[in-house]
């Protein structure tokens, strides 16, 4: 990889990278420049020729993960939140007035590893924006009212969400799946939790004490901007954010022994839905096995796979086949959702599920087989990237992991590597009978959808 390295003032290291290693062209191809300040926090910029707009994405390291106190879960989640509803000089409608004068796109979202925050808007606005933006990371301010009312708003999202059987499966998934890891519990938190929040005010101002710290947030800048303007305004503006101190200890989860499966039984009128999932490796840069499961998942499960051409068009059995297997800081689980149209044909689409993945922990993929899913997956990326809020998003992902760029890179750089013989290993080791778990969904009696 090509690099110039060079100092700025009050900058700690910075670097300008294009790429991946001569000859190879990487996935992400854009040049890109990696600003370190002092107090941790570091700054991603990718200049593109999209005139006139800026996305600015905040990558907060916070996630389901850190909640690692029992009782206090769902705090990620209600700090995206939190967040909108005012600063030390910023009032909530305050904020709002900014962002509407600059036509922004304003949004946020908590994942199990990260919380992130993000806006598109038009380049004339960058100052005005990065100083609203730097005042609520450095100087949230909300009062206990405020605290109440929102915690009350996150009550009616869970109890939204609850409404719908696939939410309430992974929650059920998570608590099946997980007895010691934080990953146990969905971004949302556990229920005895959210309806505690209202007396929690004094947790929640500890809980951003400890996350909301520029060691764990990532700046990603990314259109009709250069390096030296973003680095300008965040030094401008984010350098008084002090570092914290705290670590958490995130619990790690002991290995499973054996089979494990639940039921749901559902009140209302439901399409059938069955689970199956096994206890699988965190994402690795250098390790194969993550790898290797994700080009399985799109072989085995993808729209082209024998499976979803066998029970989606050909016998129409079933209307959705889905794999949920994100990246994970720590180990996760490799999931095979689907959705049968008659409850009569739920166990036949488990067994062939499980046929399938019993299949491949005993057979290679073909090479030429493999090759197809590793380019669709690539290319398909590749082109995804059209929009700054597409590349900042994208990129959003995996800054969380590695906070470079280069994460990315070397991610779809180690799927070049993977053989038809490492998949049939990660199969071996992973998707077994131990590691497997199943919830399914049924209606009760009479309450089946018509």
């Amino acid at each position: 990889m090509k690099r110039r390295v060079f100092s700025l003032v009050l900058a700690g290291w910075c670097v300008w990278a294009a790429g991946a290693a001569p000859g190879k062209q990487p996935v992400f191809g854009y040049a890109y420049g990696i600003d370190d300040f002092p107090n941790g926090l570091r700054l991603v910029t990718v200049p593109t020729e999209h005139k006139n707009l800026v996305a600015l994405y905040i990558v907060v390291r916070a996630g389901s993960r850190n909640e690692v106190e029992p009782g206090k879960t769902g705090y990620a989640h209600f700090f995206e939140h939190l967040m909108f509803r005012g600063s030390q000089h910023y009032t909530a409608a305050e904020r709002d007035a900014v962002l509407k004068r600059a036509g922004a796109e304003s949004n946020a979202y908590t994942s199990d590893d990260r919380t992130v925050y993000h806006e598109v808007f038009a380049k004339e606005d960058l100052d005005s924006v990065m100083r609203i933006e730097a005042d609520r990371f450095e100087r949230l301010k909300f009062s206990r009212d405020v605290f109440k009312t929102e915690s009350l708003a996150v009550l009616g999202e869970y109890n939204k969400n609850s409404a719908d059987p696939q939410v309430k499966m992974f929650e059920v998934m998570r608590e099946l799946a997980f007895k010691n890891h934080t990953y146990a519990h969905t971004t949302m938190g556990f229920i005895k939790d959210i309806e505690d929040f209202p007396n929690q005010y004094d947790y929640s101002l500890k809980f951003f004490d400890r996350y909301y710290r520029p060691e764990n947030a990532t700046i990603i800048m990314v259109g009709d901007v250069t390096r030296e303007r973003a680095a300008e305004l965040t030094r401008r503006y984010f350098l008084d954010w002090r570092r914290g101190k705290f670590k958490a200890s995130i619990p790690v989860e002991p290995p499973q022994t054996g089979p494990r499966q639940s039921r749901l039984d559902w009140p209302s009128p439901t399409l059938p839905l069955v689970f199956v999932a096994f206890r699988a490796p965190a994402f690795s840069e250098k390790r194969k096995d993550k790898a290797a499961l994700d080009l399985l998942a799109a072989h085995a499960f993808g729209e082209n796979s024998e499976l979803h051409q066998k029970l989606v068009l050909k016998e129409q059995k079933v209307d959705e086949l889905d794999v949920a297997f994100d990246n994970h800081i720590d180990p996760e689980l490799f999931g095979v959702i689907a959705r049968a149209k008659d409850v009569k044909d739920l166990d036949y689409v488990q067994t062939q599920v499980l046929a399938t993945i019993a299949r491949f922990g005993k057979e290679m993929i073909p090479p030429e087989q493999l090759d197809q899913t590793r380019s669709r997956l690539r290319y398909g990326f590749a082109l995804s990237l059209d929009t700054p809020g597409a590349i900042a998003g994208a990129l959003a992902e995996y800054v969380a992991l590695g906070r470079s760029p280069e994460t990315l890179n070397r991610a779809y750089d180690l799927y070049e590597k993977i053989r038809p013989e490492d998949i049939l290993a990660a199969a071996k080791r992973y998707l077994v009978e131990s590691n497997r778990n199943i919830v399914t969904v049924v209606a009760k009696p009479g309450k089946e959808a018509k």
